[in-house]
């Protein structure tokens, strides 16, 4: 995953901000739970609003818009998969070190 993409999904997760940047963290068993969730959500509203949007250009018989190639769901899976393995593992997912 390119720089921006993987801060986009620590962001999610509440392991990185602009005053906190997670050149180097890890991720708890006892946190993944939280963090699959706040992707599924932050998942579920990008498709929410690229639904609305495709819905609201119909209506307005526009051209639909254009998003990025690239889903939050497609870049967020295989990040999301290490997670389930590592909290049914207890093992922790570090990066930076």
């Amino acid at each position: 995953m390119l720089q921006p993409n993987g801060q986009h999904v620590l962001e999610i997760i509440g392991k990185h901000s602009a005053a906190d940047p997670s050149l180097q963290g890890i991720l708890l068993p006892e946190q993944m739970p939280h963090a699959l969730a706040a992707l599924e959500a932050a998942i579920a509203r990008e498709e929410a609003t690229r639904a609305e949007a495709v819905a609201r250009a119909k209506a307005d018989n526009a051209p639909p818009p254009r998003f990025e190639v690239i889903s939050l769901r497609q870049r967020a899976l295989p990040f999301m998969d290490m997670v389930r393995h590592c909290m049914k593992a207890e093992e922790s997912i570090v990066w930076g070190v």
